[in-house]
């Protein structure tokens, strides 16, 4: 009986993009991936956004926003955005579904 090892890619690296509007991360398959800080903003899970949701109170759209700052956490990461946001953490696992992966 062989047995198949499943390997789950995960974040390696990471930086914004040159002009703040991506996060280009590399996995540990060297995938090359992209994820739009709009996308970023729009999908944040932390406690103030999904109140601001449930209010009805969350933007449909960020234009222009741009990534200002990223902590690694180890587990995810912390974006920190032109808004002024700084409150999401984004699980790698998470950040490679915004990416399509």
């Amino acid at each position: 009986m062989t047995m198949t090892a499943l390997v789950t890619s995960t974040v390696v690296d990471y930086e914004a993009s040159a002009d703040l509007t991506s996060l280009l991360v590399r996995t540990t398959q060297n995938d090359a991936l992209s994820v739009p800080a709009e996308t970023l903003r729009l999908s944040c899970k932390c406690a103030h956004c999904t109140r601001a949701r449930f209010d009805g109170r969350f933007p449909e759209t960020f234009p222009g926003i741009a990534i200002t700052e990223i902590g690694d956490l180890g587990y995810g990461l912390n974006i920190a955005f032109s808004d002024g946001h700084n409150r999401g953490i984004y699980p790698k696992t998470y950040l490679l579904r915004l990416a399509g992966r």
